[in-house]
């Protein structure tokens, strides 16, 4: 068959491996971590779900090689372990058996020892470690790794390299980036020894090379180690792109495939993983520039989930493979899908950090857009029902449209009914928002995988409770969503007024100066794309913080770019009153401003359509609530309950 995208399909050799594709999963923490440090099943589950999605590699994440330095609660790889190298060794093998490559990420937290720890307080029990001594950003006291010490943690790295490869792992990953150990070691702003491995740029890259020289020896010639680096670290004393250049070039000779990430984990998140507010593929220039400079094939990451984009990167020889985490937990089948030619089919990440939120906070893996992801054991494959009934679905939303998909895959004959003109349910408003353009796009493909499926799709269809008794399903689900929240507020009902679910369809009625009514997530959002366009932007919230409804790993990333912004902001403002010069409210001391605006975007947050819900609840044998229309939520819960009540029918 002709590939589309014949680039991004084509096989590599990497040492003596060969990878069925230039697709490679990048490491991820799994979802379950035993006491003991040991994979546990759910996480086997989850990495094989990306081998069983077409990755050519899936990477483990991450391995400790020193626990003794480094007791942070991730992987440890050991014979004394009673589970450990089995562990490992099952869970090889369920990615190799599906024809991917399995990897492992060899680690050391360096002085960052305890990020991913739940319990935070648990990081003072810990042994920080760094090259130099030193107190970190939060206070904890940080000691110089002696030369026996290091000596003894590079000898761990081979240590655990060898036991990886008795396990089935056919490739190793060296974790250089991102702030941990050897990214301090390779920074100028983490070290400052005046010994054999600190000063110039080679003594910085000591480390390094003796951790690669250790793994080489432990797992032979020809087997592939991948090296991760940060190809700057792009803040002010950290090194730059010229000088990452540098590090490659004293580093290919020892290793196979060199993956050149971004940032410094503790310093630039956001850049590491790049946010919905920047373009995607915003790293891939780093990767592109030291691949002019090596001889080794080099892999990049970021932010990729457009094949594309990503083919284009391959064709121009910025980099030999494409690495993606994010984008491979929101469709595990993105690699088959582009291998297949049935790209219009990816369903794409939305860098909303929904997964890595979920990983900070309650150690599991969730994704707003995949069900499966963190609970692979309960069944990826949706299997057919004994008796095919007919499901009638009411609302077009993104949860109404996974019901519907899961339904009719399940052989039901499933007709789903959408009041308005178009489907996306509240997704539809995200179009005139560029960073959030695949949101809306998330609508347009379920809307799509659901007509593919068999569903029959009624426009402009509102369901009653005669329409659906008329209908005689055997089974509704109800999806009918939420409705903004207007209170009686004097002067919120005119013409100057724009709900911000309408502004898509309104955006030509802003003015250029604007009061967004509500910081909430929805209206702080609206305020970054307004003030973007170059609009006088005010921000109006009654609580003492904005955006209080976003996740722990958005939220800063929100707020930093409202801080950069020319957004005027004003907390402990309660609205009162609309006027044609702006927003009369009135402070914590009870004194009146006039926050001046020509145009007023009202965000003051989502209800339940409970009215709807209440019609419908006796109208089919079997009916579920799902989404929005039971509690305003997330995307994240729509999917997962459409997705279920679909498998309970």
């Amino acid at each position: 068959m002709q590939r589309k995208y014949p680039n991004l399909c084509k096989p590599i050799k990497i040492g003596n491996v060969n990878f069925r594709n230039r697709m490679f999963s990048a490491p991820m923490g799994g979802t379950d971590i035993t006491a003991d440090c040991t994979i546990g099943r759910a996480s086997t589950a989850f990495y094989e779900l990306r081998a069983k999605g077409g990755a050519a590699s899936v990477t483990v994440s991450e391995c400790v090689v020193h626990p003794e330095t480094e007791g942070s609660h991730m992987y440890h790889l050991d014979l004394q372990t009673v589970g450990s190298l089995s562990s490992f060794t099952y869970t090889a093998d369920a990615i190799r058996r599906h024809g991917a490559i399995a990897s492992v990420e060899l680690s050391h937290s360096g002085q960052y020892a305890g990020t991913y720890l739940t319990d935070k307080d648990k990081k003072h029990s810990l042994a920080q470690w760094g090259p130099s001594a030193g107190v970190r950003p939060d206070g904890l006291e940080v000691k110089e790794l002696t030369e026996e010490l290091i000596a003894d943690i590079v000898a761990a790295y081979g240590n655990v390299a060898g036991l990886a490869k008795r396990a089935g792992f056919e490739m190793v990953m060296v974790h250089g980036g991102h702030g941990w150990l050897i990214n301090q070691f390779l920074s100028p702003y983490f070290n400052h020894r005046t010994d054999k491995y600190g000063g110039s740029l080679e003594n910085r890259v000591r480390f390094a090379r003796e951790v690669l020289d250790s793994v080489r020896k432990a797992v032979g010639p020809g087997f592939p180690i991948e090296f991760r680096m940060s190809g700057s670290e792009l803040f002010e004393g950290g090194y730059d792109l010229a000088e990452g250049v540098e590090i490659a070039k004293l580093l290919e000779s020892q290793i196979d495939l060199l993956h050149i990430s971004a940032g410094t984990y503790q310093r630039g998140f956001s850049i590491t993983h790049p946010s919905m507010f920047v373009p995607h593929g915003s790293n891939v220039y780093l990767a592109a520039e030291i691949k002019k400079h090596v001889s080794v094939p080099v892999a990049t990451i970021g932010g990729l989930n457009d094949p594309a984009m990503m083919e284009e990167i391959i064709a121009s020889g910025k980099a030999d493979v494409v690495e993606m985490a994010r984008a491979l937990l929101a469709d595990h089948e993105l690699p088959r899908k582009v291998m297949s030619n049935r790209d219009e089919d990816i369903v794409k990440c939305l860098r909303c950090f929904t997964c890595m939120a979920e990983r900070a906070v309650t150690s599991t893996r969730r994704c707003t857009v995949n069900p499966f992801i963190g609970r692979e054991l309960d069944g990826t494959e949706v299997v057919p029902s004994s008796q095919s009934r007919k499901v009638l679905v009411a609302g077009g939303g993104p949860g109404g449209l996974e019901a519907a998909i899961t339904a009719a895959k399940r052989g039901h004959k499933v007709i789903l009914c959408e009041k308005s003109d178009q489907l996306g349910g509240i997704l539809k408003g995200e179009q005139a928002i560029p960073f959030k353009y695949e949101m809306y796009e998330l609508g347009v493909t379920l809307g799509k995988l659901a007509k593919d499926a068999g569903v029959e799709i009624r426009l402009n269809t509102p369901v009653t409770k005669e329409y659906a008794e008329t209908e005689n399903a055997d089974a509704l689900i109800i999806a009918v969503g939420s409705e903004p929240l207007i209170p009686p507020i004097p002067g919120l009902a005119g013409d100057q007024v724009i709900v911000v679910n309408d502004y898509y369809l309104e955006m030509d009625k802003v003015s250029d100066q604007v009061v967004v009514l509500g910081g909430g997530l929805a209206g702080c959002e609206a305020a970054i794309h307004l003030a973007r366009e170059g609009k006088t932007v005010h921000l109006v919230e009654m609580r003492t913080e904005l955006a209080p409804d976003a996740n722990i790993r958005h939220r800063p990333i929100l707020l930093a770019e409202i801080d950069k912004s020319t957004i005027q902001v004003h907390t402990e403002y309660k609205g009162l009153r609309v006027t044609e010069e702006g927003v009369v409210c009135v402070d914590k001391a009870g004194e009146e401003h006039l926050v001046p605006g020509t145009t007023v975007i009202c965000a003051l947050g989502q209800r339940a359509r409970r009215n709807v819900v209440e019609e419908l609840i006796d109208c089919a044998p079997y009916v579920a609530q799902i989404g929005d229309c039971v509690c305003a939520s997330t995307i994240t819960t729509a999917i997962y309950q459409g997705y279920h009540a679909a498998l309970d029918i």
